[in-house]
């Protein structure tokens, strides 16, 4: 399957993919498109740490730091980009108490909510759908 990405997640996938990491568009953009729906954003998940994505673009935001997440402003849009984790235990439905960075998208791609969202895709490698 053949998804065609905004340019700026693109370039945003690019950027990291020519630096070395992993980058792929992640979760319910990937279903909405899939679903025939337009995305209302796009959120990227890489195998970069927050400190390389920081260094990597020269606009961001430290919007959930502590759990991997910079938000990357392009042309004052926000996307947000978050390292490839595994969650700890949840104090609420939403957040966990703590995160451990991983270096494996498969790992990462389980903890998502639902076998939809746990689909990501970039233009090299394609469509990730691990769980079917």
């Amino acid at each position: 399957m053949k998804i065609t990405l905004p340019e700026k997640v693109k370039k945003i996938i690019d950027t990291l993919t020519r630096s070395g990491y992993e980058a792929f568009a992640v979760g319910g953009c990937v279903r909405d498109t899939m679903l025939g729906r337009k995305p209302q954003d796009w959120d990227i998940t890489t195998s970069a740490k927050p400190a390389e994505v920081k260094a990597l673009f020269p606009h961001t935001i430290d919007t959930g730091i502590q759990h991997g997440t910079v938000t990357v402003l392009m042309d004052k849009e926000g996307f947000e980009v978050t390292t490839y984790r595994i969650d700890g235990e949840y104090e609420d439905a939403r957040h966990p108490k703590e995160v451990t960075f991983t270096s494996n998208l498969i790992e990462d791609l389980k903890r998502r909510d639902f076998t939809i969202n746990a689909m990501a895709y970039n233009d090299t490698v394609g469509l990730v759908d691990a769980f079917e």
